[in-house]
């Protein structure tokens, strides 16, 4: 239940706070005043998308606050949103998600918008009634999982078979490429070698010089490095025996001796290697030639050209073994029709069960909306494989007879304005049956408790008398759900239990909303109001007086609606016990 509502710089709502009742709520006000704003803001609390256009002009930010009521626990709910758009949610006093929110919409609130009654006129949208009504949520999700399933191995499939009739070109290319790496024989990092090697080999001459230079200087030729050594090391040898700091220098003559003789060997054996030869040279060259080329054409790097050789004998397996993949898909995919199809017609079966219940108990509620004679039934028809979707296998549309004597037609051709918005009516009526969870069992369920519902101007097309008896069935769908109401007829704002007036007035320049819970006496001149205008004359405060007079003008709650549960009654006077916030 939406217990409280609290709304700053929100479009023309500069701020306002409203202590909403269990029961019939209703708020009334001229075309234009900011009843819909209202609704909008409990939409914002519940994860609607929020704009920075929403934001008062000259405000940093709007915030909306409500406190909801689930049994005994209350839950506090804020939304921020700031003028550049961002926007914020709270929960109890947490961060939370838009996604978190419409989470718990499910449970807190249900908002039906003055354009809704216009989902009837589409058939697309009769099943989704239909499954809602019947309770078949878990039937049609597994329905529509299997689509999913479905679907996915069908898309699989094509895919293979695009790929089986471009495979001969295909694995044409494929192979010439893979050809021409493998016959490259691919070494990684053969280019860095290589490019080393065609530095030495142009500068041979110049190496094998130094080379032997360098070898002859350590060993061969005359004072050659390593046999002075051995004078140097008796001469060291009779320093330290003079002054031991001498001795750490003697420890590590042999390994000195060992790299000067390593030296030299390797001097001479890389001497002896240089093949100092031009065809030696043009071989080097010729090969990177080589690799720069295939470096281009698959590159950028030598890595990536051993990738692409890997990649392309991976395909190439892959085309080959296509035939076998194709006939593996095609037994998935009749697997996956078969598994659909029963599910579908698993989920078909059941909805014409409930098409059948559903139209007996909605031409019941019709009939309490002066459609006393109203004919309604749902039709299915056959529908092809390419029908097929994630609703199932079937098409259903509605179809009425308002009138004695007439055939049913589908709905969509033939109700006018007024009957589509006592049509939606009784299917939210029953809709919330469904889902309503009671302790006494009176009404069955088939989903969690709704515990409050929204109707924003549904009420379109209708007046007199008809007017009167949607009033009377709003009431009686408020002595078990909170229902709070937009509306301009004063036959349903005379049912309310609570009566709000939004009025829209201009100071200091500004536009400002304001919500005012009407006494008695206000009561009594909005209807008015609502009756004949701007001019409230004695003979409309009578008619006023004459509507309000049968639901008791006294304190709210002192005559108790027809047909409403212990348990509702309790809920009001709990509501009626709270001191009023502001």
């Amino acid at each position: 239940m939406l217990r409280f509502l609290s709304i700053r710089h929100l479009a023309v709502v500069d701020s306002v706070e409203v202590e909403f009742e269990p029961g019939l709520n209703v708020l009334t006000g001229e075309t234009g005043a900011g009843k819909s704003i209202l609704v909008e803001a409990v939409g914002l609390l519940l994860g609607a998308r929020a704009s920075g256009d929403l934001v008062r002009t000259g405000e940093d930010s709007a915030v909306i606050e409500a406190i909801f009521e689930r049994g005994d626990q209350e839950l506090i709910i804020k939304r921020e949103i700031t003028a550049q758009g961002r926007s914020r949610a709270y929960v109890n006093g947490s961060l939370a998600t838009a996604s978190a929110l419409r989470a718990l919409a499910t449970s807190l609130i249900e908002i039906h918008g003055q354009h809704e009654n216009q989902t009837l006129l589409d058939p697309e949208a009769h099943l989704a009634t239909l499954d809602a009504f019947g309770g078949l949520g878990p039937l049609r999700r597994d329905t529509e999982a299997a689509w999913d399933t479905l679907q996915a191995v069908v898309g699989e499939l094509a895919q293979t078979r695009r790929a089986a009739a471009a495979r001969g070109e295909r694995m044409e290319l494929a192979s010439f490429q893979l050809a021409e790496l493998e016959r490259a024989d691919l070494q990684l990092g053969e280019d860095d070698e290589l490019a080393a090697a065609r530095q030495v080999l142009a500068s041979a001459e110049r190496v094998e010089r130094l080379c032997e230079e360098s070898y002859a200087a350590l060993y061969e030729r005359d004072g050659a490095v390593l046999a002075e050594l051995g004078g140097i090391w008796r001469r060291v040898s009779e320093l330290a025996d003079v002054d031991p700091q001498f001795q750490s220098h003697l420890d590590v003559r042999d390994g000195i001796k060992s790299q000067l003789e390593d030296l030299a060997l390797f001097l001479r054996r890389y001497a002896d290697s240089i093949e100092a030869s031009p065809a030696r040279l043009q071989r080097v060259e010729d090969r990177l030639a080589l690799l720069e080329r295939l470096k281009r054409k698959y590159g950028p790097s030598l890595h990536d050209v051993v990738d692409q050789r890997d990649r392309l004998r991976r395909e190439l397996s892959e085309l080959q073994q296509v035939d076998a993949r194709l006939t593996e898909l095609e037994g998935a995919v009749e697997v996956a029709r078969s598994r659909f199809l029963e599910r579908g017609r698993a989920l078909s079966g059941v909805r014409r069960a409930q098409a059948s219940r559903l139209s007996k108990e909605l031409e019941a509620i019709l009939a309490d909306l002066a459609m006393q004679e109203a004919r309604f039934e749902v039709r299915f028809s056959q529908a092809g494989e390419e029908a097929w979707g994630a609703s199932g296998i079937d098409r259903a549309e509605f179809y009425l007879s308002a009138n004695p004597g007439e055939e049913p037609r589908p709905m969509a051709r033939i109700a006018s304005g007024g009957e589509l918005s006592r049509i939606m009516m009784a299917i939210k009526t029953l809709l919330a049956r469904t889902r309503l969870v009671v302790l006494d069992g009176n009404i069955p369920s088939s989903g969690p408790a709704v515990p409050g519902l929204i109707f924003d101007e549904v009420d379109a097309g209708i007046g007199g008398r008809v007017a009167d008896v949607v009033g009377r069935t709003l009431h009686g769908l408020a002595s078990v759900f909170q229902v709070l109401c937009i509306t301009h007829l004063p036959q349903i704002a005379a049912a309310a239990d609570a009566h709000f007036l939004i009025e829209k007035r201009i100071a200091d320049g500004r536009t400002r909303a304001t919500v005012t819970r009407l006494t008695d006496a206000a009561r009594t001149l909005e209807l008015a109001r609502m009756l004949g205008g701007a001019e409230i004359t004695d003979v409309l405060k009578a008619s006023a007086e004459e509507m309000l007079a049968p639901r008791g003008t006294g304190a709210k709650g002192e005559t108790k609606p027809k047909g409403e549960s212990e348990s509702r009654q309790r809920a009001k006077a709990k509501a009626r016990s709270r001191p009023p916030r502001g």
